[in-house]
């Protein structure tokens, strides 16, 4: 298992993580071992959104003895009420829900204490004025919680996250189908218009959001990296072709910014299949050619950082360098921060022969040379 630095937490995370809301629909016992089990297989991040006490004591007996190995996402907002899953601000609420989780995972500190599911701008506001808030940051001052995240699916409420400076990590949902999506506050909004849709390309709120969180250092956890399945059937693909979880999972983690993908479970053959990505060939994880070859995209002209440029003559890393790219050009004036990871590439732009190999490997047809001259003068060097 390979492990990533979480953005400004510091937190060294699996790139493969564990997504609980699984849990609940097996035997307890079964289901203790299923997370018993991920853990032996290297991963060490666990997202527990679900408010329910049967997934809450799981994941506790799950960890239990091995505490300190694991990272926790913990939802603050996210209750229980009458038998069912009500995501609320309501400090009545909220405060026993947190406490819950305290309680039934057995521990006295959360990792990740998460702004639960914030859509709309409208949430946003009552969550950042009002004794919600106020809630979180005490957790945080007293320990309780390590790290302040917020999990969302709309771009722009992410943006405004990683802008408050005290957001640490964003858990964010990301795949294939859903970045050439534009934001919405409804995500059941993003299902309209999959069939014949005109894709264009990532959607520009998605690239500088990851754009942004690389520059900012937020580090982002991902969400619905399979698109609930959807991704694996041609017939309920949006691009008319099937994907496999391993490129679902490539395609996440080649995002600017993005540590790691938690990825949901039922059996332990799921989390070896998962946990292959980290051996896998090229072959096996190349998102880019599906869709490249998919009969509804239009991705022409756009870096995805999949990789395919290589191998170049002179040992630039192309990929990296459209990346640092990308991110300086979203800026009025290049960040000092991205500068130094552009150059400490060592292999910069600038050492590009025009050769122009690169360009007849990559599947969207993007015009390497042209960036290599850009990139050099944008940096210069």
């Amino acid at each position: 298992m390979k492990y990533r630095t979480l953005g400004k937490t510091g937190l060294k995370v699996s790139e493969i993580g564990f997504g609980g809301e699984w849990l609940e629909r097996h035997d307890e016992d079964e289901a203790v071992q299923l997370v018993k089990y991920a853990g032996e297989k290297g991963i060490n991040i666990i997202d527990c959104w679900m408010p329910d006490p049967k997934s809450r004591d799981i994941i506790g007996k799950g960890m239990e003895g091995h505490r300190d190995k694991w990272i926790v996402q913990g939802h603050i907002g996210s209750t229980y009420q009458n038998g069912q899953y009500v995501r609320t601000r309501d400090m009545k609420f909220v405060v026993p829900a947190f406490e819950d989780i305290l309680k039934r995972m057995k521990t006295d500190y959360i990792d990740l204490g998460m702004i639960h599911y914030v859509d709309s701008q409208e949430d946003w506001d009552v969550c950042m004025k009002t004794d919600y808030i106020s809630y979180v940051h005490r957790l945080h001052d007293e320990g309780v919680i390590k790290h302040i995240g917020l999990s969302t699916h709309n771009p722009r409420i992410a943006k405004q996250a990683v802008e408050t400076g005290f957001i640490e990590m964003i858990l964010f949902s990301i795949n294939p189908a859903f970045d050439m999506r534009p934001a919405t506050e409804d995500l059941d909004s993003m299902f309209e218009g999959y069939d014949n849709a005109d894709f264009s390309g990532i959607d520009p709120e998605r690239a500088a959001l990851y754009s942004l969180c690389e520059e900012k250092n937020v580090g982002i956890t991902v969400m619905k990296g399979f698109f609930g399945g959807r991704l694996f059937d041609e017939k309920t693909s949006p691009f008319g072709v099937a994907f496999t979880p391993l490129k679902c999972i490539h395609y996440s983690l080649t995002r600017p910014g993005v540590s790691s993908i938690l990825c949901g479970y039922d059996t332990k053959e799921q989390v070896d299949e998962a946990v292959s990505y980290e051996n896998a060939s090229a072959e096996d994880k190349d998102y880019a050619s599906v869709i490249a070859h998919a009969p509804l995209h239009s991705y022409s002209g756009q870096c995805t950082y999949c990789g395919h440029c290589k191998p170049c003559p002179v040992n630039i890393d192309i990929a990296m360098v459209n990346k640092f790219y990308d991110l300086a050009v979203q800026q009025p004036e290049v960040p000092e921060s991205v500068s130094s990871h552009y150059r400490a590439l060592g292999t910069t732009a600038s050492a590009c022969i025009g050769c122009k190999s690169c360009e007849g490997r990559c599947p969207f047809g993007v015009k390497v040379s042209e960036r290599m001259k850009a990139t050099a003068q944008l940096f210069g060097c």
